[in-house]
């Protein structure tokens, strides 16, 4: 079990002038990153002080780091008798998006969730704050990830970070936001982000494989066959897809028929598909996302395999891959973790605004995005202060609005309790782009693990 908090006893004012020494060194500083597999260490360790992340006054260098033009968070030594006391002032997010890479066609989603939250926010009367946002791209690179996180932080003063796709990325910037301590919301999947690489600065509105495997694996085995093989991308994401199938399935007697796994960003499937061919498998299970996952679904369609077996995803359904695959995804299952037809929460008027700013419908990518800030803020807003050190502590099972009804970031590991339906990909009444059929649902609370299997305990 692995609790990652910093280890002093310093006050959250401690916390906070080590940031405001931190941004007053500027480049001499170096980000002390702990070791991670397939992670390099950035350097560029300046936090930038806990200020607003305006760009405006930061006081006079001897506060908390918290800037005076109304973001600060109280510890500066308040405002003059009979003056009202200032508004939370500004809230500058970091947006990290793979622009390019394997992961782009995601990221647009991904950024253009995030920017619809950022004006809902900021439209909103609930907020006594506004957000402003600067965008970086992580690529599907970690150390690029870092490097656009560092300088979110040291340049554009964010106290705030959202984004990557890719859970190697992520994991990277859990170790940015532990090391700077500014709240960062991963768009990664991989259980280790929330799990034994947590820490008290990572909130997580995506869902995670644990849930994904919760929601699908027993369902696949009863509905499509206990032969299973498995299919991954061979990073954090894959991995953790891999292991959460054999954990849930293991106990119940299931046959695994083999496993195959290829280098993210590979295109050339065939060698693996022919593999698989050549078993006795019921389903083949693929656990990966973006351009790896679309070309395989191509291939696989060309080589016949879905007239052998059963093809079950855990990405699958995304909007983006079912528009990637076209017709070839036809009868592809997947664990499902938003569709923009879902009728829970605000999620209708979302997909409203959000049709009407990108003239297209939201994919999970977007929802996750938007979840992500909208849910930070309204923690911020519970805080009555901009500043990240003190926002952390309030947000564990704070519950607030999600397009998947009241939500919270839960205590002991900061995972967002989200439902997930299985769905298949079926012909539509028009066009090429499959439809999803949605099979059957399971609520957040019965398939997020408890928080004594996730590896990480953050108290409750």
């Amino acid at each position: 079990m692995v609790r990652r908090e910093r280890t002093d006893d310093a006050s959250a004012t401690d916390r906070s002038n080590r940031r405001a020494v931190l941004k007053a060194l500027g480049a001499a500083g170096t980000v002390g990153l702990g070791t991670l597999a397939g992670c390099t260490t950035a350097d560029g360790g300046d936090g930038d002080g806990g200020d607003s992340g305006d760009g405006g006054d930061s006081g006079d260098g001897g506060d908390s780091g918290d800037s005076g033009d109304g973001g600060d968070s109280g510890d500066t030594g308040g405002t003059t008798q009979g003056t009202p006391e200032p508004s939370i002032g500004t809230v500058n997010y970091g947006v990290l998006n793979p622009m390019t890479g394997p992961y782009a066609a995601l990221a647009e989603q991904q950024r253009q969730g995030a920017r619809l939250a950022v004006n809902w926010v900021n439209e909103s009367d609930e907020f006594d704050f506004e957000i402003e946002a600067t965008y970086g791209d992580t690529r599907a690179e970690t150390e690029a990830g870092q490097q656009a996180a560092t300088r979110a932080i040291q340049q554009d003063d964010a106290d705030f970070l959202m984004g990557a796709i890719s859970s190697s990325v992520a994991l990277g910037l859990n170790t940015i936001a532990l090391d700077q301590e500014v709240i960062y919301n991963p768009g990664g999947a991989a259980i280790p982000i929330t799990g034994s690489q947590c820490n008290e600065y990572v909130f997580r509105a995506e869902t995670n494989t644990a849930q994904n495997a919760r929601g699908s694996a027993i369902w696949t085995m009863e509905n499509l066959g206990e032969n299973i093989h498995f299919h991954i991308a061979d990073y954090a994401y894959g991995r953790s897809v891999l292991s959460e199938w054999r954990k849930l399935l293991e106990p119940e007697g299931f046959n695994e028929v083999g496993v195959t796994r290829a280098d993210l960003g590979e295109t050339n499937f065939d060698p693996y598909i022919s593999e698989i061919s050549n078993t006795d498998a019921d389903v083949v299970v693929v656990g990966s996302t973006g351009g790896d996952l679309v070309n395989f679904i191509r291939q696989a369609h060309s080589a016949g395999l879905k007239d052998q077996m059963d093809i079950m995803t855990t990405a699958g359904t995304f909007q983006s891959i079912r528009a990637g695959v076209g017709e070839t995804g036809y009868g592809v299952y997947g664990g499902t973790r938003y569709v923009y037809q879902i009728e829970t929460g605000d999620n209708q008027e979302f997909v409203s605004r959000f049709r009407d700013e990108y003239d297209g419908n939201p994919d999970n990518f977007a929802r996750v995005a938007f979840d992500s800030i909208r849910m930070t803020a309204h923690g911020i807003q519970e805080a009555g202060t901009n500043d990240p050190t003190e926002v952390k502590d309030v947000l564990p099972d704070l519950e607030v609005p999600s397009l998947f009804d009241p939500n919270n970031f839960r205590a002991c590991d900061h995972q967002a309790t989200n439902p997930i339906w299985i769905g298949q990909n079926v012909e539509p009444d028009e066009g090429e782009t499959p439809a999803v059929n949605l099979i059957t649902k399971r609520e957040g609370a019965d398939v997020i693990p408890p928080c004594g299997e996730t590896g990480c305990d953050m108290g409750s």
